[in-house]
């Protein structure tokens, strides 16, 4: 590892005094996103947290890796273009396609789901519980809370689509294994968000989402043809 744990926490220190406002901000819209949007399952509501996803990827690419990771470790420069990715990806995707809707169910993966959101939003407190500070911690809109985020909301999105599921999968690999040596206790979750998320995509079998989805849109054309066919058989 390039950097020290102490250089690694004067990063998040340096972020918490420059930008605080912008991540509460952040904080604050997310919680209010998801309290009000997740009611609702329609295409509005999916581009809506869509959308507030993106803003999440984008700020922990541009505002966390670009300004201040890339001061100790040089791939953040690759952290933040696969970050950048991801929030292209999901405005491409789910906020011009309208592709993802979000829908909640009384099943267990939906209480998964909503745990994991809940442990994102609690994030800063659970840093500033284990290290007695709330300077310098990992607090919010820096890219391992926003993976949990985005995960738990993936899990309840539909369809379950693989191309916005990767990223948030490989940075989970890449930040829990450095949890571990860095002691930051709140990130030991990203790998099992990780896992939760690839079991929550597999849950259904037979055709992928991605597939069926379209499959679904054909069936419904072509039933749509149907009458339309018979009337000019007849």
């Amino acid at each position: 590892m390039p950097f020290t744990r102490e250089q690694f926490f004067d990063v998040f220190a340096a972020y918490n005094t420059a930008l605080w406002p912008g991540a509460v901000a952040l904080w604050i819209a997310s919680v209010l996103i998801c309290a009000l949007m997740l009611r609702a399952s329609g295409r509005s509501a999916g581009r809506v947290i869509s959308a507030l996803l993106a803003i999440h990827w984008a700020w922990s690419g541009l505002a966390y890796h670009v300004t201040f990771f890339t001061r100790i470790n040089p791939a953040a420069w690759l952290f933040a273009a696969m970050f950048l990715v991801q929030a292209g990806l999901l405005l491409w995707t789910a906020v011009v396609k309208g592709r993802l809707r979000f829908t909640t169910t009384h099943s267990a993966w939906t209480f998964v789901a909503q745990a994991f959101i809940a442990y994102a939003l609690v994030y800063p407190a659970i840093n500033a519980a284990q290290h007695l500070s709330v300077s310098r911690i990992p607090t919010f809109g820096v890219p391992c809370p926003t993976t949990i985020f985005t995960a738990g909301l993936l899990m309840i999105g539909n369809p379950h689509l693989w191309r916005l599921s990767a990223i948030p999968i490989i940075w989970s690999a890449i930040a829990g294994s450095a949890a571990f040596s860095l002691g930051v206790h709140a990130d030991y979750a990203l790998p099992v968000a990780a896992v939760a998320l690839v079991a929550s995509s597999f849950r259904q079998s037979g055709i992928p989402n991605e597939d069926r989805e379209e499959t679904g849109h054909d069936d419904d054309r072509s039933k749509s043809l149907r009458p339309a066919r018979r009337k000019r058989s007849s």
